[in-house]
């Protein structure tokens, strides 16, 4: 009933916001205004009011318990705040420092872009020296478990385990660093498996048409046909039978590659049918050049800005793919560490959240990793596909 009463004074507000501009200015803008541009404005303002009032609220109530939804929202509002100051630092850093094409491309790239540059740029570093990075390494095992994040000893917290320790005694912070090590580095060699095998027959279907073209197009449309993630399921259950550890992560790589090929043959198989018309494709031909040549010196760099921005979404699909698949128990395999495995471990800790948010913080910590890399990749894609467009603001 509250939220009805409050959708009511909302549409309320947002009709007088348009009446009150119509009979005071007259100006066009207010006259021509629809009115759920006005009930817009009028729940922007609510929704900024509520996340004022909100923010302002005491952490702790008159008992001195945590208030779970306060306190999270602190959190939301500081990561924000802090995300936004990196991103525009870290794009007028760029602007002043390095070669002249960088410092252009910086000029014109959007915050958002900045900062899903950035982002990627740390779980770039942190996976490539996740050994060095890492207080201890990922499958030793503490006597102390399910030790609070936080370090505070009074609230069940230890100094040297500064986000706590897991069900067994190991520290959620070096698994975490040796999560981006595995998931997001078996992740990108997975998409890039799955570019050089789609984009390869892709162009190859799109420059010998015929009947190459038609079997490799069917075996596409068959493999397309089946939901990924039930197939992927069912191969790797499939190769669990016969190998086990690295072999069946390995096996997790080929299946997963093989399963997005197929996106990424569409794709390059439309793109290269656009290109192969060209003239300049026709004089090669007529130069007598082989086909490997046409494929990759003159198609492929001409294809390169599509296949650059699908890079990135396969990379995101990949990505929550392994995390999945590793939240189902078939994909990374213990002792190393993967997000999707500690989300799935720690869950139990969220029940917590009432009385205790800095416990049910823990399996938050690994859905947050991947949710910000994804949402980071996202940004970039999102620039260069209006880069690639040819579009400007």
């Amino acid at each position: 009933m509250s939220v009805l009463i409050a959708l009511i004074a909302v549409a309320v507000a947002g009709w007088l916001f348009r009446f009150i501009g119509q009979r005071l200015t007259g100006k066009p803008y207010f006259r021509d205004m629809p009115y759920a541009v006005a009930f817009g404005f009028a729940l922007a303002v609510a929704l900024i009011g509520a996340g004022v009032w909100l923010y302002l609220q005491p952490a702790m109530n008159d008992q001195g318990v945590p208030r779970a939804s306060v306190m999270f929202f602190h959190w939301a509002v500081h990561f924000f705040a802090v995300s936004a100051v990196a991103a525009f630092l870290f794009r007028l850093l760029g602007r002043l420092v390095g070669t002249q094409g960088s410092r252009k491309l910086f000029r014109q790239m959007p915050l958002t872009a900045a900062y899903g540059i950035l982002v990627v740029a740390i779980y770039a570093f942190v996976a490539i020296f996740a050994a060095v990075l890492a207080p201890h390494g990922q499958e030793e095992v503490f006597a102390a478990a399910n030790v609070v994040p936080g370090g505070n000893p009074a609230m069940g917290g230890n100094p040297d385990f500064p986000l706590g320790t897991d069900q067994i005694g190991r520290d959620i912070l070096s698994r975490l660093i040796y999560g981006a090590q595995n998931t997001v580095g078996i992740a990108f060699a997975t998409t890039v498996l799955a570019f050089v095998l789609g984009a390869s027959l892709g162009f190859l279907a799109a420059t010998l048409r015929g009947w190459v073209d038609q079997v490799l197009s069917r075996a596409v449309d068959v493999l397309m046909a089946i939901p990924s993630l039930i197939f992927s399921l069912l191969l790797i259950t499939v190769a669990s039978a016969w190998v086990s550890g690295a072999g069946l992560t390995a096996a997790m790589v080929v299946i997963i590659a093989v399963i997005d090929a197929t996106r990424v043959f569409r794709l390059s198989r439309a793109v290269g049918m656009n290109i192969v018309v060209m003239d300049y494709i026709e004089a090669a031909r007529l130069r007598g050049e082989g086909l490997g040549y046409l494929i990759f010196r003159e198609i492929l760099p001409n294809a390169t800005a599509p296949l650059l921005a699908e890079f990135g979404l396969r990379f995101c699909f990949v990505f929550l793919t392994i995390s999945a698949l590793s939240f189902l128990g078939l994909g990374i395999q213990p002792p190393l560490a993967d997000w999707g495995t500690m989300v799935k471990d720690l869950s139990a800790f969220i029940n917590y959240a009432a009385f205790a948010p800095q416990v049910a913080s823990a399996p938050l910590l690994a859905a947050g990793a991947i949710a910000l890399l994804t949402v980071a990749v996202n940004f970039v894609v999102d620039w260069m596909l209006h880069r690639s467009s040819g579009l400007r603001e």
